[in-house]
């Protein structure tokens, strides 16, 4: 029997270990996800900690027809979205149409040195509402169709905000780029200099 099964069958029998060593294998991954959603740490941590008690409860529902890190990452998705209902503004921050024509192609030219801490800042930054839907569709691969019955909202509205989220990336990466060359200028300088 494979060790997840075992520490899962454990923590339906209420062992306080197997739930400890369920929580310590996927809490880091897990809260990664929640901070995505989630504007500051402590909020994250809520809806961490809010995830698992929802997963302590309803282990009994887990299938094993998926992997058990994918159905654990669709309730932190889940409360997470939960949570930024009920903040207000929340629905505010999904209105208006930014529809934007040209595609968003990231080929890595010009961005050596970007790291996946500082994309995951960038995407971190963007508006609420852009933010959550980018995360849905480009790091989750729910479809819009999905994302909007997720969200109680029209298709449209998840297209436009993908869309704004897509193109205020890009003039981030714009300003990185730009930031990159002008040090990479003066680094130039200064060795032509000496």
């Amino acid at each position: 029997m494979p060790v997840e099964t075992q520490m899962i069958e454990a923590c339906l029998k209420q062992d306080r270990n197997a739930q400890k060593q369920l929580y310590e294998k996927f809490s880091g991954k897990l809260f990664v996800v929640a901070m995505r959603y989630m504007k500051n740490r402590e909020s994250a941590e809520d809806v961490l900690q809010e995830s698992f008690i929802k997963v302590f409860r309803h282990l009994d529902t887990f299938r094993f027809d998926c992997p058990l890190e994918a159905w654990l990452r669709k309730i932190v998705v889940n409360t997470a979205l939960k949570a930024l209902k009920k903040q207000d503004g929340w629905s505010q921050s999904l209105e208006g149409d930014y529809m934007i024509d040209e595609e968003f192609h990231y080929n890595n030219q010009g961005y050596q040195d970007l790291s996946y801490n500082e994309l995951m800042k960038m995407i971190g930054e963007l508006p609420e509402g852009c933010r959550t839907i980018f995360n849905l569709y480009a790091i989750e691969g729910f479809k819009h169709h999905e994302i909007a019955e997720m969200l109680h909202v029209s298709e449209g509205t998840s297209k436009s905000q993908y869309s704004r989220a897509k193109s205020l990336l890009q003039d981030k990466l714009a300003v990185e780029k730009t930031r990159q060359e002008l040090t990479f200028a003066s680094l130039a300088k200064d060795v032509i200099k000496n």
